[in-house]
């Protein structure tokens, strides 16, 4: 085991013309599913808000409490749920069908709304004259998953997003049974969905996704649930996030055995099911693009994966206007191991 938690430690670095123009530092965690840490590097103690990297998670209740079937989700609609998509059509209309089957529409979302973030979508919503709507929101699958679940157990879903309310009084005791770490108002922040995200340790995160990615520690409930959002997940991973990005294209080509999920401010999960580890990154800077390579790079070295997709995020070229190499984005050795390409791809 490789250990530093007291200091952050370079997880990812930007080169242009032979010299390293940035680095991205944070820190770094892979946990097995009975809490063994079997690699970390940087500050993996203090507590970090997981954003959006938690969403699978936020999915089980609306499986172990029944309302999944009594509405008939389709796994589409079950990996939405687990989803930080990007307002594509086939992202809205997913959300749309979810809210229909418990009669509500769109309005009844506490996300907000954005425009797509992918920006064909965007200028295709644009050119119709329609303004974009909650269900264009990243967050949409989750909240309307929340929606599925308030009605399938007989709440009112109003106000679902406050920390008081029923439904997300269950998220935070899901998620402290799951990572086995407090989520009390002690450790409580507002996500930029509007509903809480809790302070946790990155081992917590790891440990959390170690369970979901076995089943081990987890219910018989919760175990079978973790196993139906797998398949969904694994099944359509467009629906987690959209073309061309991170999430997708890691499982599109390797679920199974590989899930992802990306969260804002430069956090990142994996889980491993057939290695039963559970992985979390942290890049301090927020930055998207470092989380990214590093999950690769760990992804390959403790999935004992060669793909072409984790070579290319592992040792990303980055290139001009015009189309030249002129640098690129690498993983730190300290996380690749003898797993980083020769060169980029």
């Amino acid at each position: 085991m490789t250990e530093n938690t007291h200091s952050d430690t370079l997880l990812a670095e930007v080169t242009r013309g032979g010299r390293v123009e940035s680095r991205h530092y944070g820190a770094a965690v892979v946990v097995d599913a009975s809490g063994k840490t079997v690699f970390s590097t940087g500050d993996i103690t203090t507590p970090l808000y997981p954003r959006s990297t938690v969403k699978a998670l936020l999915a089980l209740p609306l499986l172990t409490e029944g309302a999944a079937d009594k509405y008939a989700l389709p796994p589409e609609a079950l990996a939405l749920a687990c989803a930080s998509h990007q307002g594509e059509p086939d992202h809205v209309a997913v959300a749309a069908d979810m809210l229909a089957r418990t009669g509500w529409d769109y309005g009844v979302l506490e996300c907000g709304a954005h425009w797509p973030l992918d920006a064909r979508a965007t200028r295709a919503l644009a050119a119709t004259g329609e303004q974009a709507s909650a269900l264009h929101n990243c967050c949409s699958g989750k909240h309307a998953g929340f929606i599925c679940l308030a009605c399938g157990t007989g709440q009112d879903p109003a106000n679902y997003s406050q920390p008081d309310h029923p439904l997300m009084q269950t998220m935070a005791r899901t998620l402290a049974e799951v990572t086995g770490a407090p989520h009390s108002d002690a450790n409580r922040g507002i996500d930029g969905c509007a509903i809480p995200t809790w302070a946790i340790p990155l081992t917590a995160l790891a440990l959390g996704y170690a369970r979901f990615a076995t089943g081990t520690g987890l219910s018989a409930e919760r175990a079978l649930a973790a196993q139906r959002l797998r398949a969904a997940m694994t099944s359509a991973p467009f629906m987690i996030a959209g073309t061309d990005q991170f999430d997708t294209l890691v499982m599109h080509d390797l679920a199974p055995r590989v899930l992802t999920k990306m969260g804002a401010e430069g956090v990142m999960i994996a889980a491993l099911p057939e290695k039963g580890l559970g992985i979390a990154i942290k890049c301090r800077d927020g930055g998207i693009r470092a989380a990214e390579t590093a999950a690769a790079a760990l992804i390959a070295r403790f999935g004992d994966e060669e793909a072409p997709v984790l070579n290319h995020f592992m040792r990303r070229p980055l290139k001009n206007w015009n189309g030249a190499q002129v640098g690129e984005l690498r993983a730190a050795a300290a996380l690749a191991g003898d797993r980083l390409p020769d060169t980029a791809s």
